[in-house]
């Protein structure tokens, strides 16, 4: 979502004038009390919302899929048109900015929305992306590339109660996070709200969800953005994600799944176009994918004026309206234009271009929700949590969250940890001593700022903080005044704060000019050089390595700075991995894992302070000869049995061997790749080397001879299956089903072998038939029909038992 300036005077809205003082919590409704069924909590939630539609006119249900940004909206008018929610866009706040004034405002809007007829409260939304971002004085978290570093599924849900805590006690019962998107390009000004460039760690910070929905103080959370947002052609945001379905389902859907099984409460939609065709107008992948084979019971919403799109020209038009409503959005996030929205979809509803069973079906899902977090019994906010907002124990969670985000990328002759007593630490970089800066962007503004721009401790107050009396710590932005009687220079450099559109770079990605001249001004002093990287994003420092003794990716950890001192002065050990791969250079963009290309620093790389890297120069003995399996007319997996080394693996690269030479085929931080790209019926060898830290590379392990299947060839049909991802108990595995013939086929029949003591768990897109290991998947009403040289899809999930590692195989197809 995104920001606009504030266009409206506060006192005009009459959100600050003199009122009696808030009750510190609002009376429960009970069923003593309550004179309608729908407002009545011992009914069932379903019995409260089918009780309250049937009362509700047009006007109300129009009103519920409604969401204004409240520097656009007045009191007086959230009780006349009935309107379902409202928003703050990044650095949308009250004044001053503070907790209080924020329950204060929330408090007032829902006055405002329990004053109509029927008195159904309202939902406030919040971008809380990283910490309740949009308050001064909040407890700011490390963005999600940070987090995703930590490998710690459990810390992340932890963090999810805690914001939930903040967000709840400033009135907010919505917010818009997490971002479960999958970056694949660097470029991309969002890359840092993503947890990595894998849907593996994406789905598994998804306990976000669980602390948010479930940690004591209930918040709706939102999966955002749904679809592909982090896979547009060149990184670019709002681009067009020009990918095949099955890719589609297998990188960018996953975490979107489990969301789902969570039960999060809301999805918003992206906007970025799938092979052209916009997401907020998209009904298959909205409709048919999400709710219908998905499951997703929850409501969707679009992001900010993402409606306005749908048509390519400018403003809200009808035909954008009707789109998106009959795609499957449930909620219209329409700042400023919402009541053009609402007098736009009365039209299309009276015309009968947009169906009531539409309509009653976004309010029922809306209304849900509203009364399974209780806003009927308790609109009001929560003032004992109040308090909790920038709270201690949770600016210790937020400590934790750095120290582990930390990763260490190079340590040369052991630098680190720098001891905390004794001589002289030079502390020099723009980002050093500045909050801004190591927040990034959606902090306090939605682009973020460079400054002191809310509370918190930087980094070079961490170094200070750590170190005894008998260390001296000086400080200089430039470098100014360093000489050799310093025992280290820490370089604090990297970034400075931006959010989406302004953040993609399409052309160079290294430091900019002040941060090579910082560095230059250190090393000139002959002290080593220690560069601490603040960013959002891997940067091109390949030239730059060799001069610097050790770096950390620090990436944009927040307000608790003392969180990336602990892990410089050793008081917590880095254990930090990479949730991206590290380019060597931007050219090489996009570069992810098992791609081929040569990276600076593989995915999953991190150092710990038990590796010496520089001083070691044996290499790792040769993993595994290597074994194939889940082999496809393009594809094969390959495994190994790891190598071993005096200091530590840390990443393999997978060769084709053709005679003497050898060719890239694959790197990867783990004992297994799939090599991608090849040629049907064709024979091919591979091989495996290891590396350690300090880039030893072992012997070559011995071969493996592969031949890729016929594409799955049957009668007039090709099957081609790739499983997506995996787990102790199951996989999911897509099946893409081609005609390769000159005419149309108008069905299809996929046979497949089942391994024994597996079960089908799911499917989608096809009817199938199981007789002990044999299954048959034929296709369903929509999908039979396939032109020459064209493709359709199904997919399906199997459960099997703990150590069981076989998959389903021998795909053929017979046409129709």
């Amino acid at each position: 979502m995104r920001s606009t300036p504030l266009v409206l005077c506060l006192l005009m809205a009459g959100l600050f004038l003199p009122r009696p003082a808030v009750a510190a919590a609002p009376p429960i409704r009970t069923a003593a009390l309550a004179a309608l069924p729908y407002q009545d909590p011992s009914l069932p939630v379903a019995t409260r919302v089918a009780d309250l539609l049937a009362r509700m006119s047009l006007d109300d249900k129009l009103g519920q899929m409604t969401q204004a940004e409240r520097a656009s909206v007045t009191t007086g008018e959230i009780t006349s048109y009935r309107l379902g929610s409202v928003l703050s866009g990044g650095g949308s706040a009250p004044s001053p900015n503070t907790a209080s004034s924020w329950a204060d405002m929330y408090d007032a809007f829902q006055r405002a929305a329990i004053a109509a007829p029927l008195g159904i409260p309202l939902l406030y939304g919040s971008d809380a992306v990283h910490g309740h971002n949009n308050v001064v004085g909040a407890t700011i978290f490390p963005h999600n590339i940070g987090l995703g570093a930590t490998r710690d599924p459990e810390l992340v849900g932890r963090i999810g109660g805690a914001v939930a805590k903040e967000v709840a006690g400033t009135g907010v019962d919505w917010n818009f996070a997490p971002c479960v998107c999958v970056a694949r390009n660097d470029r991309w000004g969002r890359t840092y709200e993503s947890f990595g460039e894998k849907p593996e760690i994406a789905s598994s910070m998804t306990t976000f969800i669980t602390g948010l929905q479930e940690g004591g103080a209930r918040v709706l959370a939102t999966a955002k953005h749904y679809l592909g947002d982090g896979g547009t052609t060149n990184g670019t945001d709002q681009g067009n994600t020009d990918l095949p379905e099955t890719e589609l389902r297998s990188i960018h859907l996953p975490p979107f799944r489990q969301a789902v099984e969570r039960g999060v409460a809301s999805v918003m939609l992206s906007y970025n176009s799938w092979n052209g065709a916009k997401l907020h107008g998209h009904r298959y992948l909205v409709t048919d994918l999400l709710k219908t084979e998905l499951g997703f019971g929850g409501f969707v919403v679009s992001d900010w004026n993402g409606v306005d799109q749908i048509d390519g020209a400018t403003g809200l038009s009808a035909t954008d309206v009707r789109t998106a409503i009959n795609a499957g959005v449930d909620m219209v996030m329409a700042p400023e234009s919402w009541k053009s929205f609402i007098s736009l979809l009365r039209t299309e509803v009276q015309a009968g271009r947009v169906a009531m069973t539409r309509i009653d079906d976004a309010n029922r899902r809306i209304l849900t929700k509203k009364f399974e977090y209780g806003l009927f019994e308790k609109p009001l906010t929560d003032r004992s949590l109040t308090g909790s907002v920038g709270s201690a124990a949770h600016r210790a969670i937020a400590r934790e969250a750095v120290a582990k985000s930390q990763v260490l990328l190079k340590n040369g002759g052991g630098i680190l940890p720098l001891a905390t007593s004794g001589g002289k630490i030079f502390v020099a970089g723009k980002s050093a001593d500045d909050i801004g800066n190591q927040s990034g962007g959606w902090t306090v503004s939605w682009q973020g700022s460079s400054g002191p721009i809310t509370p918190g401790t930087t980094i070079l107050q961490g170094i200070r903080a750590t170190v005894d009396s008998s260390t001296t710590v000086t400080y200089n932005r430039t470098g100014s005044g360093i000489d050799g009687t310093y025992r280290a220079a820490v370089a604090v450099i990297g970034e400075t704060p931006y959010a989406e559109g302004r953040g993609d770079r399409t052309g160079a990605m290294g430091l900019d000019s002040e941060d090579l001249q910082t560095l230059t001004t250190l090393r000139a002093s002959g002290v080593p050089v220690i560069v601490v990287l603040v960013s959002g994003r891997p940067l091109e420092i390949s030239s730059q390595l060799p001069d610097w003794r050790a770096l950390v990716a620090a990436w944009l950890p927040g307000t608790e700075g003392q969180g990336v001192a602990d892990v410089l002065f050793g008081r917590v050990p880095p254990t930090g991995k990479l949730p991206v791969t590290w380019m060597t250079s931007a050219s090489q963009q996009p570069i992810n894992d098992g791609d081929g290309k040569q990276a600076l620093f593989p995915y999953g790389f991190g150092l710990t302070y038990s590796s010496e890297p520089e001083d070691d120069t044996t290499p790792p003995t040769a993993p595994g000869a290597p074994a194939s399996s889940e082999v496809t007319a393009s594809s094969v997996r390959l495994s190994w049995t790891a190598a071993a080394d005096n200091v530590g693996v840390t990443g393999y690269e997978v060769v084709r061997v053709q005679g003497g030479t050898e060719s890239p085929a694959a790197t990867t931080a783990s004992t297994s790749a799939t090599v991608s790209g090849l040629t049907a019926n064709t024979s091919y060898t591979f091989a495996v080397y290891a590396r350690d830290a300090a880039g030893n590379r072992s012997p070559r392990s011995a071969t493996v001879t592969v031949t890729t299947s016929g594409g799955g060839t049957g009668s007039g049909c090709t099957a081609t299956a790739t499983v997506q991802s995996q787990w102790g108990g199951g996989y999911v595995t897509q099946v893409a089903v081609a005609n390769p013939g000159t005419s149309a086929i108008s069905g299809w029949a996929v046979t497949f072998t089942l391994p024994a003591g597996q079960t089908i768990s799911g499917s989608w897109n096809a009817v199938f038939t199981v007789s002990g290991s044999a299954v048959t998947a034929r296709n369903v009403s929509h999908n039979g029909s396939v032109g020459p040289s064209g493709s359709t899809s199904f997919g399906f999930q199997v459960s099997r038992g703990a150590g069981d590692s076989a998959v389903a195989s021998g795909f053929g197809c017979t046409a129709s």
